[in-house]
């Protein structure tokens, strides 16, 4: 069996609050992004793009999605509000994978999703080949106009998901995974 396939079959998502520092340095950091860039995608339209939180960064980036939270919710409490805040403070590295799916003449909307989906599993994998744990969320905000137009979002991009990286401190167990026979069919058969 190669390496890949070693990795691939121990690949696992760590939760942010197991993540810690340090994070890839300015040197991975640009490799995870060049990995992650070279995914599949029909007609080279490079329908994703990468917004990188790190530092006092994500702190701004926490209050932003607070103050949404409070706006959508004025009578949480304190203590709700602050877990919200902490989303995006617990990884020492966050990257937002962002969706510019755009009509095209040839090329679905939905093929394109897939390919920043795409750059988001290939991120992961990267970053465990690099010794980094890390794990592919997407919360409410993801998709709310308010935190994505304050996160520099057009109104045709979404984001597919915050991919946050650091050293684990802790790796899950493997989860008990469906038996093959239950989701493989055979054609035919």
């Amino acid at each position: 069996m190669t390496d890949t396939l070693a990795l691939l079959k121990l690949r696992r998502s760590v939760p942010p609050q197991f993540l810690a520092a340090p994070g890839p340095d300015a040197a991975q950091l640009d490799q995870l992004l060049t990995i992650a860039a070279r995914v599949p995608d029909h007609g080279k339209l490079a329908p994703w793009r990468f917004i990188v939180f790190e530092g006092e960064a994500r702190d701004k980036a926490g209050d932003i999605v607070a103050a949404a939270f409070k706006a959508r919710n004025p009578d949480a409490d304190g203590e709700k509000v602050t877990f919200e805040r902490n989303r995006l403070r617990q990884a020492p590295l966050i990257v937002a994978v962002v969706s510019k799916a755009a009509t095209h003449p040839k090329i679905p909307i939905w093929e394109q999703e897939l390919s920043a989906g795409a750059v988001c599993m290939t991120m992961l994998v990267a970053a465990q080949a690099m010794g980094f744990g890390a794990c592919w969320l997407t919360n409410w905000f993801s998709f709310d106009t308010a935190v994505l137009s304050a996160f520099g979002l057009g109104a045709d991009e979404r984001i597919a998901g915050f991919i946050h990286i650091g050293t684990a401190q802790t790796v899950p167990a493997d989860r008990e995974r469906p038996a093959l026979a239950d989701i493989v069919s055979r054609f035919g058969a």
